[in-house]
C-alpha cells in the first residue's frame, strides 16, 4: 500500500503529556501551552482531563483550562478540544465546561483493567455505553482509546485479537475514531503490524489510529509500520512528554517533533510548523525543569545555537 500524502495529528501533550508531572503545572502555564500548539497549526489538541483529582490532582483545573481556551484564530482555524473523561459524573462535568468533543479510555487487558479501573474490560465496556450514549445525544463527538495494545506491564503479551475486540466494541458504540496505544512502549513494527491488521478486519482502516510510546525507542518504526498499512492519525506529545505510572522505566509518548520529522522526510503534510513546534518543546520542558526527549529538538536547538555563537 502507497503511504498516505496527509497525516493527522492529535497533539496530546497538555493531558497524556503533563497528568503524571509530579510538581503542580499552573492553568496559565497549560493555557499558553495549548495556544502555543495551535500557533505551530495542530488541528487537534487534547486539552484536559475531567477525572477525580484525588487520583490525577494535576488535572483539577479542567474547568478552568476550559474556560480559558484559545478563541479567535483558533476557533476560526477550527482547532478541536476533546477531553477525557472515565464515566458519566466526568461527562457532566465536561459538558458544564463547553467541552465538544470526549475521549473515553478503556483497555486490551484484564489484568490492566482490573489494577487501573477495579473491574474487567468487558465490565468497562458495559460502564462506557451510557456515556457515549449521552454524549452523542447531546451532540458531542466521542473517540476511543484501547491501551496496551501491543503489551500489558501485569499479563505481558495481549493478543491483537482481544485488541480488536476491544477496538470494535468501542467503534460499535459510536466513537468516531479508535486510537491503539502501545501503553508501555513494547512494540515493535512486526507485532504493529499484525495487531494494526487485526484490528482493521473490525474497524475500517480509516477510523484508526496509534498511540505509541516510545520506552524502547521504537515508536518511529512503529508509526511507520502502520503508515504502511494505511493508518493516517497519530497521537504524540510536544517535547515526548508523559509516560506509563504503571510500567518501570516506561519514557513518555512519541515527541510531536520526531514524527513531524518522520512526516517530512516522507514527504508527508503533517500542516505543522517544525521550527515552531521545537520553539514549543523546548520552551515546556524548561518549565518543567528539563530538555525535550526528542531527538529531533535537540538536533534543531543545538543546530540554532551553534549557528548563534
Amino acid at each position: 500500500m502507497a503511504l498516505p500524502s496527509k497525516v493527522r495529528i492529535v497533539e496530546v501533550g497538555p493531558r497524556d503529556g503533563l497528568q503524571n508531572e509530579p510538581t503542580p503545572v499552573s492553568t496559565a502555564t497549560k493555557l499558553e501551552l495549548i495556544r502555543r500548539l495551535a500557533g505551530c497549526g495542530l488541528s487537534t489538541i487534547e486539552a484536559t482531563a475531567f477525572v477525580s483529582p484525588k487520583w490525577v490532582p494535576q488535572m483539577a483545573d479542567a474547568a478552568k483550562v476550559m474556560a480559558g481556551l484559545p478563541t479567535g484564530d483558533a476557533a476560526k482555524a477550527g482547532v478541536a478540544f476533546p477531553v477525557l473523561v472515565p464515566n458519566l459524573k466526568g461527562l457532566e462535568a465536561a459538558m458544564a465546561a463547553g467541552a465538544r468533543e470526549i475521549a473515553i479510555f478503556g483497555a486490551a487487558s484484564d489484568a490492566f483493567s482490573q489494577k487501573n479501573i477495579n473491574c474487567s474490560v468487558a465490565e468497562s465496556l458495559e460502564r462506557f455505553k451510557p456515556v457515549v450514549a449521552t454524549a452523542r445525544e447531546a451532540g458531542l463527538r466521542v473517540r476511543g482509546y484501547v491501551s496496551c495494545v501491543l503489551g500489558c506491564p501485569y499479563q505481558g503479551d495481549v493478543a491483537p485479537t482481544a485488541v480488536a475486540e476491544v477496538a470494535h466494541a468501542l467503534f460499535d458504540m459510536g466513537c468516531y475514531e479508535i486510537s491503539l496505544g502501545d501503553t508501555i512502549g513494547a512494540g515493535t513494527p512486526g507485532k504493529t503490524r499484525v495487531m494494526v491488521e487485526a484490528v482493521v478486519k473490525r474497524v475500517p482502516l480509516k477510523k484508526v489510529a496509534g498511540h505509541f510510546h516510545d520506552t524502547y525507542g521504537m515508536a518511529i518504526a512503529n508509526i511507520y509500520a502502520a503508515l504502511q498499512l494505511g493508518v493516517t492519525v497519530f497521537d504524540s506529545a510536544v517535547g515526548g512528554l508523559g509516560g506509563c505510572p504503571y510500567a518501570a522505566g516506561a519514557s513518555g509518548n512519541v515527541a510531536t517533533e520526531d514524527l513531524v520529522w518522520l512526516l517530512k522526510g516522507l514527504g508527508i503534510d503533517s500542516g505543522v510548523n517544525l521550527e515552531e513546534l521545537v520553539t514549543t518543546a523546548d520552551w515546556i520542558t524548561g518549565v518543567l525543569g528539563r530538555q525535550p526527549a526528542s531527538r529531533v529538538s535537540v538536533a534543531v536547538l543545538a543546530k540554532r545555537q551553534a549557528n548563534c555563537a
